[in-house]
């Protein structure tokens, strides 16, 4: 099933159960999939939909941190649900040490050794981890194992 069809599931499944927090994410996550869609002028490869989806979650991630700097424990409680909706659809996240672990074995693919190499590795670790690991997570492994 791909993810527009799992979504228009989710949504009419979340209007029968009049769950508004969760109908409202579905939406938000079925527009953005049909506007990558057209933007894209295909039907979008799971990998793409995967970075449709991370990207979503990225951007709430930022917005709840912004909401508890501001203290607004309102939008925080709906951002965290939001969160929750969005993650659902996507791949079970990698842990921090095996995030670390295949960190380790990619600077040791391209022979990095010192910080100098920061760009080299991202560049080839961030396709081996794209939807399984959050972005910032790497970028702080790949700081300290260079370190």
């Amino acid at each position: 099933m791909s993810l527009a069809d799992s979504l228009q599931k989710d949504m009419i499944a979340a209007m029968k159960a009049k769950d508004k927090e969760k109908l409202s994410t579905v939406r938000m996550l079925k527009a953005a999939v049909a506007n990558e869609k057209i933007n894209a002028g295909h039907d979008l490869s799971p990998e793409e939909e995967i970075a449709v989806l991370s990207r979503e979650l990225k951007q709430r991630k930022d917005s709840l941190e912004e909401f508890k700097n501001a203290g607004r424990e309102d939008s925080v409680k709906q951002l965290e649900k939001e969160i929750e909706v969005v993650q659902s659809y996507l791949p079970k996240q990698l842990s921090e040490d095996e995030v670390k672990d295949i960190v380790q074995e990619t600077i040791n693919e391209v022979g990095a050794t010192s910080k100098a190499d920061f760009g080299k590795v991202m560049g080839a670790v961030m396709p081996k981890l794209k939807g399984k690991a959050d972005g910032k997570l790497v970028n702080e492994t790949v700081k300290s194992l260079l370190s």
